[in-house]
Protein backbone atom coordinates (compact mmCIF):
# COMPACT_ATOMS: atom_id res chain seq x y z
CA UNK A 1 0.00 0.00 0.00
CA UNK A 2 0.88 3.92 -0.92
CA UNK A 3 1.28 5.50 2.32
CA UNK A 4 3.29 9.19 2.67
CA UNK A 5 5.04 7.84 6.20
CA UNK A 6 8.57 9.53 6.41
CA UNK A 7 10.66 9.82 2.99
CA UNK A 8 14.26 9.91 2.03
CA UNK A 9 14.88 12.88 4.77
CA UNK A 10 14.44 10.62 7.53
CA UNK A 11 16.55 8.14 6.09
CA UNK A 12 18.95 6.37 8.71
CA UNK A 13 20.23 3.39 7.28
CA UNK A 14 19.71 2.17 3.48
CA UNK A 15 20.96 -1.18 2.23
CA UNK A 16 22.63 -2.02 5.79
CA UNK A 17 23.61 -4.64 8.36
CA UNK A 18 19.69 -5.65 9.49
CA UNK A 19 21.69 -6.56 12.86
CA UNK A 20 22.72 -3.00 12.64
CA UNK A 21 19.60 -1.90 11.89
CA UNK A 22 17.86 -3.76 14.73
CA UNK A 23 20.49 -2.43 17.19
CA UNK A 24 19.35 1.27 16.14
CA UNK A 25 15.95 -0.15 16.79
CA UNK A 26 16.28 -1.60 20.29
CA UNK A 27 18.14 1.84 21.10
CA UNK A 28 15.29 4.12 20.00
CA UNK A 29 12.03 2.12 19.59
CA UNK A 30 11.56 -1.00 21.48
CA UNK A 31 14.08 -3.87 22.93
CA UNK A 32 13.54 -7.03 20.74
CA UNK A 33 15.88 -9.92 19.14
CA UNK A 34 15.98 -11.11 15.30
CA UNK A 35 16.44 -14.19 13.57
CA UNK A 36 17.55 -14.42 9.93
CA UNK A 37 18.07 -17.33 7.84
CA UNK A 38 21.87 -18.67 8.03
CA UNK A 39 22.75 -17.55 4.50
CA UNK A 40 20.64 -14.32 3.98
CA UNK A 41 22.37 -11.38 2.26
CA UNK A 42 20.19 -8.93 3.52
CA UNK A 43 20.12 -5.00 2.91
CA UNK A 44 17.77 -3.62 5.10
CA UNK A 45 16.48 0.14 5.30
CA UNK A 46 15.65 2.63 8.19
CA UNK A 47 13.92 6.05 8.52
CA UNK A 48 13.50 7.48 11.96
CA UNK A 49 11.67 10.31 13.55
CA UNK A 50 11.51 11.38 16.87
CA UNK A 51 8.95 13.91 17.51
CA UNK A 52 7.50 15.10 20.98
CA UNK A 53 7.34 11.88 23.00
CA UNK A 54 6.66 9.58 20.13
CA UNK A 55 8.88 7.96 17.80
CA UNK A 56 8.31 7.27 14.18
CA UNK A 57 9.96 3.84 12.09
CA UNK A 58 9.68 2.84 8.57
CA UNK A 59 11.40 -0.29 8.09
CA UNK A 60 12.40 -3.65 6.02
CA UNK A 61 14.78 -6.09 6.70
CA UNK A 62 15.17 -7.29 3.07
CA UNK A 63 15.11 -10.39 3.94
CA UNK A 64 12.53 -12.74 6.12
CA UNK A 65 13.10 -12.25 10.06
CA UNK A 66 11.43 -13.33 13.03
CA UNK A 67 11.75 -10.69 15.54
CA UNK A 68 10.62 -11.25 19.80
CA UNK A 69 10.51 -9.61 22.48
CA UNK A 70 9.77 -10.64 26.04
CA UNK A 71 7.42 -7.51 26.48
CA UNK A 72 7.90 -3.38 25.13
CA UNK A 73 7.14 -2.52 28.94
CA UNK A 74 6.39 1.06 29.30
CA UNK A 75 5.33 1.68 25.85
CA UNK A 76 3.12 0.79 23.33
CA UNK A 77 3.91 -0.25 19.87
CA UNK A 78 1.75 0.35 16.77
CA UNK A 79 2.43 -0.51 13.54
CA UNK A 80 1.13 -0.92 10.02
CA UNK A 81 1.68 -3.17 7.72
CA UNK A 82 2.96 -1.49 4.06
CA UNK A 83 4.33 -4.51 2.07
CA UNK A 84 4.51 -7.78 2.12
CA UNK A 85 3.09 -9.92 5.04
CA UNK A 86 3.51 -11.27 8.18
CA UNK A 87 2.81 -13.86 11.14
CA UNK A 88 1.57 -12.79 14.39
CA UNK A 89 2.33 -15.12 17.22
CA UNK A 90 -0.30 -14.15 19.95
CA UNK A 91 -1.81 -16.57 22.84
CA UNK A 92 -5.12 -16.71 20.80
CA UNK A 93 -3.40 -18.49 17.96
CA UNK A 94 -1.27 -17.33 14.86
CA UNK A 95 -2.86 -14.11 12.68
CA UNK A 96 -1.76 -14.09 9.05
CA UNK A 97 -1.49 -9.87 8.40
CA UNK A 98 -1.85 -8.48 4.97
CA UNK A 99 -0.39 -4.56 4.00
CA UNK A 100 -2.96 -2.11 4.91
CA UNK A 101 -3.83 -3.68 8.59
CA UNK A 102 -2.57 -2.49 11.90
CA UNK A 103 -1.17 -3.85 14.24
CA UNK A 104 -1.39 -3.22 18.32
CA UNK A 105 1.21 -4.13 20.70
CA UNK A 106 0.43 -3.66 24.58
CA UNK A 107 3.23 -2.96 26.65
CA UNK A 108 2.96 -6.65 28.56
CA UNK A 109 2.37 -8.28 25.83
CA UNK A 110 5.02 -10.99 24.56
CA UNK A 111 6.31 -9.84 20.88
CA UNK A 112 6.34 -12.65 18.04
CA UNK A 113 6.62 -11.49 14.62
CA UNK A 114 7.68 -13.19 11.32
CA UNK A 115 8.10 -11.14 7.94
CA UNK A 116 8.68 -12.02 4.54
CA UNK A 117 11.38 -10.91 2.65
CA UNK A 118 9.65 -7.98 0.82
CA UNK A 119 8.13 -6.65 4.02
CA UNK A 120 8.12 -3.38 5.09
CA UNK A 121 6.26 -1.60 8.09
CA UNK A 122 5.68 1.51 9.31
CA UNK A 123 5.77 1.66 13.15
CA UNK A 124 4.81 4.36 16.11
CA UNK A 125 6.30 4.18 19.28
CA UNK A 126 3.66 5.64 22.37
CA UNK A 127 4.89 5.97 25.87
CA UNK A 128 2.39 4.24 28.31
CA UNK A 129 2.87 7.86 30.03
CA UNK A 130 1.03 9.30 27.30
CA UNK A 131 -2.04 7.44 27.16
CA UNK A 132 -1.98 7.86 31.41
CA UNK A 133 -1.28 12.01 30.99
CA UNK A 134 -5.04 11.44 28.22
CA UNK A 135 -6.55 9.83 30.96
CA UNK A 136 -5.64 12.78 33.27
CA UNK A 137 -6.78 15.39 31.21
CA UNK A 138 -10.44 14.16 30.21
CA UNK A 139 -10.94 12.74 33.66
CA UNK A 140 -11.42 9.45 32.39
CA UNK A 141 -11.76 6.55 34.62
CA UNK A 142 -8.35 4.59 34.75
CA UNK A 143 -8.27 1.11 34.56
CA UNK A 144 -6.13 -0.63 38.12
CA UNK A 145 -4.56 -2.87 35.50
CA UNK A 146 -3.14 -0.08 33.21
CA UNK A 147 -4.54 0.99 29.95
CA UNK A 148 -4.94 -2.05 27.44
CA UNK A 149 -6.32 -2.70 23.98
CA UNK A 150 -8.65 -5.50 23.62
CA UNK A 151 -8.70 -5.63 20.06
CA UNK A 152 -5.42 -5.23 18.58
CA UNK A 153 -5.65 -5.93 14.78
CA UNK A 154 -7.60 -3.18 12.66
CA UNK A 155 -7.91 -2.79 8.57
CA UNK A 156 -7.31 0.61 8.21
CA UNK A 157 -10.68 1.34 6.69
CA UNK A 158 -12.07 1.12 9.73
CA UNK A 159 -9.97 3.98 11.58
CA UNK A 160 -10.42 5.88 8.48
CA UNK A 161 -9.54 9.03 10.50
CA UNK A 162 -6.27 8.18 12.11
CA UNK A 163 -4.73 7.19 8.73
CA UNK A 164 -4.49 10.95 7.56
CA UNK A 165 -3.02 11.75 11.44
CA UNK A 166 -0.72 9.05 10.93
CA UNK A 167 0.68 10.97 6.92
CA UNK A 168 0.10 14.61 9.14
CA UNK A 169 2.16 14.22 11.75
CA UNK A 170 4.87 12.04 9.62
CA UNK A 171 5.28 15.39 7.66
CA UNK A 172 5.41 17.74 10.66
CA UNK A 173 8.63 15.43 11.72
CA UNK A 174 10.38 15.88 8.45
CA UNK A 175 9.14 19.98 8.28
CA UNK A 176 11.92 20.63 11.14
CA UNK A 177 10.61 23.68 12.07
CA UNK A 178 7.86 22.51 13.52
CA UNK A 179 7.62 24.02 17.49
CA UNK A 180 8.12 21.48 20.85
CA UNK A 181 4.51 22.41 21.88
CA UNK A 182 2.97 22.21 18.52
CA UNK A 183 4.60 18.36 18.40
CA UNK A 184 3.96 17.61 22.17
CA UNK A 185 0.02 18.79 21.05
CA UNK A 186 0.01 16.76 17.55
CA UNK A 187 1.10 13.55 20.36
CA UNK A 188 -1.71 14.42 22.83
CA UNK A 189 -3.92 14.23 19.73
CA UNK A 190 -2.48 10.81 18.04
CA UNK A 191 -3.24 9.20 21.85
CA UNK A 192 -6.57 10.72 21.81
CA UNK A 193 -7.30 8.80 18.94
CA UNK A 194 -6.25 5.83 19.73
CA UNK A 195 -7.98 5.64 22.88
CA UNK A 196 -11.46 6.72 21.49
CA UNK A 197 -10.89 4.97 18.04
CA UNK A 198 -9.49 1.48 19.17
CA UNK A 199 -11.43 -1.13 21.80
CA UNK A 200 -9.39 -0.54 25.18
CA UNK A 201 -10.39 -1.30 28.53
CA UNK A 202 -10.51 2.40 29.93
CA UNK A 203 -13.54 3.86 30.95
CA UNK A 204 -14.59 7.02 29.09
CA UNK A 205 -17.00 8.34 31.63
CA UNK A 206 -16.02 12.38 32.79
CA UNK A 207 -15.21 12.57 36.57
CA UNK A 208 -17.30 15.70 36.74
CA UNK A 209 -20.39 13.66 35.93
CA UNK A 210 -18.85 10.66 38.03
CA UNK A 211 -20.03 12.29 41.41
CA UNK A 212 -20.91 8.81 42.25
CA UNK A 213 -17.95 7.68 42.41
CA UNK A 214 -16.81 10.11 44.82
CA UNK A 215 -19.84 9.60 46.83
CA UNK A 216 -18.89 5.57 46.97
CA UNK A 217 -15.26 7.17 48.49
CA UNK A 218 -16.81 8.79 50.81
CA UNK A 219 -19.19 6.05 52.15
CA UNK A 220 -16.28 3.80 52.10
CA UNK A 221 -13.77 6.33 54.27
CA UNK A 222 -16.65 6.84 56.21
CA UNK A 223 -17.02 3.30 57.32
CA UNK A 224 -13.36 2.56 57.84
CA UNK A 225 -11.91 5.55 59.47
CA UNK A 226 -10.57 3.34 62.72
CA UNK A 227 -8.71 1.55 59.98
CA UNK A 228 -5.11 2.21 57.24
CA UNK A 229 -6.48 3.79 54.77
CA UNK A 230 -3.60 3.92 52.11
CA UNK A 231 -4.22 6.13 48.93
CA UNK A 232 -3.35 3.39 46.48
CA UNK A 233 -6.17 1.06 48.35
CA UNK A 234 -8.74 4.12 48.18
CA UNK A 235 -7.71 4.17 44.42
CA UNK A 236 -8.50 0.22 43.84
CA UNK A 237 -11.55 0.83 45.55
CA UNK A 238 -12.61 3.64 43.19
CA UNK A 239 -10.97 1.95 40.11
CA UNK A 240 -8.56 4.73 39.46
CA UNK A 241 -5.26 5.52 38.88
CA UNK A 242 -3.40 7.30 41.62
CA UNK A 243 -3.32 10.02 39.76
CA UNK A 244 -6.71 10.36 39.05
CA UNK A 245 -7.56 10.22 42.52
CA UNK A 246 -5.81 13.00 43.29
CA UNK A 247 -7.25 14.84 40.60
CA UNK A 248 -11.06 13.55 41.84
CA UNK A 249 -10.30 14.50 45.32
CA UNK A 250 -8.77 18.30 43.90
CA UNK A 251 -12.44 18.88 42.15
CA UNK A 252 -14.35 17.96 44.71
CA UNK A 253 -12.73 19.11 48.00
CA UNK A 254 -9.53 21.17 47.07
CA UNK A 255 -7.10 18.68 49.05
CA UNK A 256 -5.42 15.54 48.75
CA UNK A 257 -6.82 11.98 49.63
CA UNK A 258 -4.54 11.69 52.59
CA UNK A 259 -5.31 15.56 54.18
CA UNK A 260 -8.78 14.48 53.49
CA UNK A 261 -8.87 11.27 55.44
CA UNK A 262 -6.61 12.80 58.02
CA UNK A 263 -9.55 15.86 58.85
CA UNK A 264 -12.06 12.86 59.03
CA UNK A 265 -10.62 10.82 61.14
CA UNK A 266 -9.98 14.09 63.50
CA UNK A 267 -13.41 15.34 63.19
CA UNK A 268 -14.68 11.70 64.37
CA UNK A 269 -12.32 12.08 67.30
CA UNK A 270 -13.68 15.50 68.23
CA UNK A 271 -17.35 13.95 67.92
CA UNK A 272 -16.13 11.17 70.68
CA UNK A 273 -14.91 14.19 72.85
CA UNK A 274 -17.28 16.20 72.89
CA UNK A 275 -20.20 13.49 72.86
CA UNK A 276 -21.65 12.50 76.96
CA UNK A 277 -22.78 9.03 75.42
CA UNK A 278 -19.60 8.60 73.57
CA UNK A 279 -17.47 6.40 75.95
CA UNK A 280 -14.51 7.81 76.06
CA UNK A 281 -11.55 6.70 78.72
CA UNK A 282 -8.67 8.99 77.74
CA UNK A 283 -7.61 11.02 74.62
CA UNK A 284 -4.35 8.57 74.23
CA UNK A 285 -6.91 5.41 73.48
CA UNK A 286 -9.19 7.21 71.15
CA UNK A 287 -6.09 8.53 68.79
CA UNK A 288 -4.85 5.13 68.99
CA UNK A 289 -8.13 3.58 67.92
CA UNK A 290 -8.06 5.74 64.99
CA UNK A 291 -4.06 5.34 63.77
CA UNK A 292 -2.31 8.18 64.78
CA UNK A 293 0.97 6.69 66.88
CA UNK A 294 2.88 9.70 67.26
CA UNK A 295 0.66 11.66 69.73
CA UNK A 296 2.56 15.06 69.42
CA UNK A 297 1.94 15.26 66.42
CA UNK A 298 -1.74 14.59 66.69
CA UNK A 299 -2.05 16.95 69.13
CA UNK A 300 -0.47 19.41 67.09
CA UNK A 301 -2.91 18.11 64.03
CA UNK A 302 -5.75 18.67 66.38
CA UNK A 303 -5.53 22.13 67.51
CA UNK A 304 -5.02 23.64 63.81
CA UNK A 305 -8.05 21.70 62.92
CA UNK A 306 -10.14 22.45 66.07
CA UNK A 307 -8.01 25.71 68.05
CA UNK A 308 -7.76 24.03 71.17
CA UNK A 309 -6.30 20.64 72.48
CA UNK A 310 -7.99 17.15 72.49
CA UNK A 311 -7.36 17.32 76.03
CA UNK A 312 -9.20 20.89 76.42
CA UNK A 313 -12.64 19.19 74.18
CA UNK A 314 -12.55 16.37 76.90
CA UNK A 315 -12.33 19.05 79.74
CA UNK A 316 -15.48 20.63 78.11
CA UNK A 317 -17.67 17.62 77.79
CA UNK A 318 -16.41 16.61 81.63
CA UNK A 319 -17.84 20.53 82.81
CA UNK A 320 -21.07 20.26 81.00
CA UNK A 321 -21.61 16.98 82.61
CA UNK A 322 -21.00 18.04 85.61
CA UNK A 323 -23.54 21.36 85.34
CA UNK A 324 -26.18 18.95 83.83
Amino acid sequence: MNMPLLSERSEVFKNADPHAVSGYVNQHVGSHCIHLPRKASAQAQLNHRKFASLDLCRISYGSSVRVVSDALEDIFHLQVLLRGDCLWRSPTGVHHLVPGELLLINPDDPVDLTYSHDCEKFILKVPTRLLESICQEQRWLYPREGIRFLQQRYALDQLQAFVPLLATICTEAEDGAALARVQEHYAHIVASKMLTLMRNNVRREHLACSSSTFERLLDYITCNLQHDISVQSLADQAQLSVRSLYALFEKHMCTTPQRFIREQKLSRIQACLADPSCNVRNVTELALDYGFVHLGRFAEQYRKQFTELPSDTLKRRAQRMAIG
